[in-house]
């Protein structure tokens, strides 16, 4: 980093850089419209930066995001209480509601089981949704893992994990493109996705 800059700037510019996608030009440029910008919409940013890192927590029951002990989802009393959709983050859920195709309730699992990266069922919230299941008022179980290797895997392991317990288990129909993630789905892709949902039998 150039002296040019003072000790504060260069800071800010440095953690620009840090964000994925941002690269040390658009680090500079994100870092001088903040110094430009006037003070209470700086600092907007600032405290809009320190609430997602300070209220937001796992719902308790789903694991999706939340502001309270319960998700708005969870919450809701007009969701189908006898389906979930089994996602792997929080983005997921949202690509999915923004379809308005989904009445039902979720569990995110926090990833994917990916030995390779180290990361194993035990990291995943599955123990959370087996005990879900355990109440009895869970008919089916709708898998809406990635449609690449990792999810495939991941949605194999769940389903001979969940089958014992006697529900039934659908997958989100390929109308995604194997290879590709939920999160980068349009809305009419997801549509017929959920829509025509398969058995994993």
């Amino acid at each position: 980093m150039t002296s040019a800059y003072t000790a504060t700037l260069n800071k800010l510019v440095d953690e620009f850089g840090k964000l994925p996608g941002i690269g040390p030009k658009t680090a500079e440029r994100l870092a001088f419209h903040i110094l430009k910008a006037d003070t209470p919409s700086a600092l907007a940013l600032a405290d809009a930066i320190r609430d997602v890192k300070t209220k937001i927590r796992r719902c308790r029951v789903c694991c999706n995001l939340s502001e309270g002990d319960l998700c708005q989802v969870c919450s809701d009393t007009r969701r189908d209480r006898s389906l979930i959709c089994v996602v792997e983050q929080p983005k997921d859920v949202i690509s999915l509601e923004k379809t308005g195709a989904c009445k039902w309730l979720y569990h995110v699992l926090g990833g994917h089981i990916a030995p390779l990266e180290g990361v194993d069922a035990s990291d995943l919230t599955i123990d959370k949704l087996v005990e879900r299941l355990r109440s009895g008022a869970v008919q089916e179980i709708i898998m809406a893992t990635n449609p690449n290797l990792e999810g495939d895997g991941t949605s194999l392991y769940l389903s001979s994990v969940l089958k014992p317990l006697g529900v039934k288990i659908t997958r989100l129909a390929r109308g995604l493109p194997t290879g590709s993630t939920i999160e980068y789905a349009s809305g009419r892709i997801l549509t017929d996705a959920i829509l025509g949902r398969q058995s994993l039998e």
